[in-house]
């Protein structure tokens, strides 16, 4: 009994170590800015406001921003999954001279640091014309996040019986229809585990964005929040706070969404084909 206290004790205490920083930053975001800097520090607000995020959404272009990284996200996360599951399916179905080694070789560029491809991306993306887009930071986001998702879904597929999809083509159907009815409803949950990790990703990603995109046209939440607020010397807390709940919500809905998914993804993800 008392090393089952211990530990719930332990784990609690590690939960609310993660969680507080995510707690004070939605508290800070409804304090009035006169509050912030309270010498002792208020737990809770002594007065409510939601103004920060009223001046958010309407004097600031935070919403262009909002929507490009929704765009960017999304079309990079189908692009991403469409490539790698095709790709997948390539490598544990078929039998080729070097499959392994190219297998490795798509690892191995997914553990080169980010940085080493900006300046050959940039260069590329000025050559076609692409520089200053939302579709460059799709292209570029491809970069790093298809390797892992190749990789990732491989491990997944290698995990779907062989047999199923011979007995399909046995009773007739061809090599499209059974990856189509057969491998497809097997791979889902892997598909939905890996599409959650490269939205994610896209999401977060702050170097490319800010090396490859100046115009605020195209600028996603990333880099767009740090430029509209913390461009002067005087940074204000509560507006980038509320910025900040703002660009949490989708990830946290999506997660809860998909929570279920993910974790039989990582499941299906651990078996052995």
């Amino acid at each position: 009994m008392i090393r089952r206290i211990l530990f719930n004790l332990f784990a609690w205490s590690i939960i609310l170590a993660v969680a507080f920083p995510l707690f004070w930053m939605v508290v800070t975001s409804v304090k009035p800015q006169f509050e912030l800097f309270r010498r002792p520090p208020t737990i809770l607000p002594e007065t409510w406001t939601f103004e920060h995020y009223i001046r958010l959404l309407t004097t600031t272009d935070f919403l262009i921003y909002f929507k490009n990284s929704v765009i960017l996200s999304l079309s990079t996360t189908l692009v991403v999954i469409l490539i790698a599951t095709i790709g997948a399916y390539s490598l544990v179905r078929f039998r080729y001279r070097g499959r392994e080694s190219l297998a490795f070789l798509v690892l191995f560029t997914y553990l080169l640091p980010s940085v080493v491809l900006i300046i050959p991306l940039y260069l590329m993306l000025v050559q076609l014309g692409l520089s200053n887009t939302i579709f460059s930071l799709v292209i570029a986001y491809t970069t790093f996040a298809l390797p892992y998702a190749l990789w990732l879904l491989r491990s997944f597929m290698a995990g779907i019986p062989e047999d199923l999809e011979s007995a399909a083509l046995v009773d007739g159907a061809s090599r499209l229809g059974a990856f189509v009815d057969v491998i497809l409803p097997q791979l889902l949950p892997g598909i939905i585990s890996t599409a959650l990790f490269t939205f994610i990703l896209s999401w977060n990603e702050y170097l490319y964005a800010l090396v490859l995109v100046n115009s605020d046209s195209a600028r996603p939440l990333t880099t767009g929040v740090m430029n509209m607020l913390v461009s002067a010397f005087n940074i204000e807390w509560s507006l980038l706070m509320a910025a900040s709940v703002m660009m949490s919500v989708p990830l946290i809905i999506v997660f809860a969404f998909l929570q279920s998914y993910l974790t039989r993804g990582f499941g299906a993800g651990g078996v052995k084909g």
